[in-house]
């Protein structure tokens, strides 16, 4: 069979080629450019309603393309659009003999008499450059998957990062009118008003929970600490609580540690058995029984983890939707933001550009599946190295400004006693032992505030901190409960009040401590 001739105006590429050899042609609208265009130069009305829709490349007649670049170009520097102006742009560019002349601009703004429907067209036209752009794509991963050279997981990424770039490139949401914008919010805070209890996600950290009404939808929060403070005991902590006590999904993606591990530390929080009798399986007979016992709920739980190592951020966002889509997740974790990766064609950008990208791509994800994402980040050893106070502040993230910009909240984990600090730098100089804090350094829908949480090292486990947490608050109720006999049967066992993290001892390089 004799290949197809090029057909004059068109660029005819190798995909183009392949359909027409085949009977196909490729996905147009041609009436509908050339309808376009022509409202644009007669109304200005119709510029102003598609230029943000449009870009050049959408145009599948070299032509057309040519002539909405003049247009755009007259746009950006608010010169007026018409046919006259578009005939001069082209012959700057050299490109008005290319398009058939004036002649062909006349032609175009005779075709139309206003710019209704305009917005409806140019969408059309869209909708048939992603179909070329679909088939393209597909007709290069086809070619790269008989080629035996070919790293099929490089292949993989190639895919979903070309097809990412097809939708966040031409599926732009519009601006919703004030009167709808205000119905939804309407609706939100009559469901908050009919809801018992908070608005958002909850934590299973009562103080936290108070100051965030729990984590909202579509918001991005980050939670830094140094390498040593617990960054992935506290968030499995809550990943605990939100989908054992209350029944939500979540879905909890480790770059660091594989899901046995982490399902380990659960296990050990659950049932009260340290981590080094799980790891080396020396257990009492009761402590089996109480094994099998408490891990049943554990089993129950909606929580779905993923150990994928150097995910990217393209792989992270496809599975996001896959579990949303089967498993409804109502929460994304992630431990932890700097061991991903941007995938794709970020790849050669230096490291600080890839993390931007990344903390850009994750607040997408949160307000594309409308749940919060919880991402863990690391902090520069500023805080080391600086004197004093060890507490981090917002300058001491890491690699990046952007991750800052970006979050809804940015959060830190202090432990003084990590650091030998032996009291709390508050007037009552209360003990640190067994004690964090949860520093709230940003939150752009709400106050700031640092609470105090019980942290059990060899359980890899945060709590709420109770009123007998403190050892100096039990002692000063002890005292009172010798004066009144009465008061002590409102005391909890000094076991419980201490947590089991009291009897022990605690040591913070130790390996069941959650680095």
């Amino acid at each position: 069979m004799e290949k197809p001739k090029p057909l004059i105006g068109h660029k005819i590429d190798k995909t183009t080629i392949i359909n027409l050899e085949r009977g196909k042609i490729p996905p147009q609208a041609i009436d509908l450019e050339e309808v376009v265009l022509g409202a644009m130069m007669i109304d200005k009305k119709g510029v102003d309603e598609v230029i943000d829709i449009l870009h050049p490349e959408v145009f599948y007649k070299d032509a057309h393309r040519y002539i909405y670049e003049a247009i755009f170009k007259l746009f950006e520097t608010s010169e007026p659009v018409d046919l006259l102006t578009v005939s001069s742009q082209l012959k700057k560019d050299g490109k008005l003999e290319a398009v058939g002349g004036d002649f062909y601009l006349i032609k175009l703004t005779q075709k139309v008499a206003s710019s209704a429907h305009i917005e409806f067209h140019a969408r059309i036209i869209l909708q048939k450059y992603i179909q070329r752009s679909l088939i393209k794509i597909s007709s290069e991963i086809i070619e790269d998957a008989y080629d035996d050279g070919t790293d099929v997981f490089d292949l993989l990424d190639e895919a979903e990062s070309k097809l990412y770039d097809v939708t966040q490139g031409n599926l732009k949401r519009s601006a919703e009118t004030a009167q709808n914008l205000v119905i939804q919010a309407k609706k939100r805070i009559e469901e908050i008003a009919n809801k018992e209890g908070l608005s958002g996600i909850p934590s299973g950290f009562d103080k936290v929970d108070r100051l965030t009404s729990g984590w909202q939808p579509s918001d991005l929060i980050i939670v830094a600490a140094r390498p040593g403070m617990g960054k992935t005991a506290l968030t499995l902590s809550m990943a605990r609580n939100i989908a054992v006590n209350s029944d939500i999904p979540v879905a909890f993606f480790s770059l660091e540690m594989s899901s046995v591990q982490l399902i380990t530390r659960l296990i050990s929080s659950e049932t009260g058995l340290s981590s080094e009798k799980l790891r080396t399986g020396r257990l009492e007979k009761h402590e089996w029984e109480q094994l099998n016992v408490k891990v049943k709920t554990l089993e129950k739980a909606p929580l779905f983890i993923d150990d994928t190592p150097s995910l990217s951020i393209f792989d992270l966002r496809a599975k996001a939707r896959r579990l949303a889509s089967q498993h409804g997740i109502k929460m994304v974790i992630i431990d932890y933001l700097q061991l991903m990766t941007a995938g794709g064609s970020q790849k050669g950008g230096n490291r600080e550009q890839e993390i931007s990208t990344i903390s850009r791509n994750l607040k997408a994800l949160a307000k594309e599946l409308n749940v919060p994402v919880i991402a863990l980040s690391q902090l520069s050893r500023a805080v080391e190295t600086r004197g004093g106070s060890k507490r981090p502040i917002l300058s001491d993230l890491r690699e990046s400004g952007a991750i800052e910009q970006d979050a809804d909240i940015v959060s830190f984990i202090y432990r003084p006693e990590y650091y030998k600090i032996e009291e709390w730098d508050d007037e009552e100089r209360t003990p640190t032992q067994g004690q964090a804090e949860f520093i709230v350094a940003k939150h752009r829908n709400g106050g700031l505030d640092n609470i105090r949480l019980k942290f059990i090292g060899q359980l890899g486990k945060f709590d709420n901190l109770d009123d007998f947490d403190s050892p100096f608050e039990f002692q000063s109720k002890m005292n009172a409960a010798d004066e009144n006999p009465f008061l002590t049967k409102n005391l909890p066992d000094a076991d419980e009040a201490f947590g089991s993290s009291m009897n022990d001892d605690f040591n913070p390089d130790d390996n069941d401590v959650p680095f």
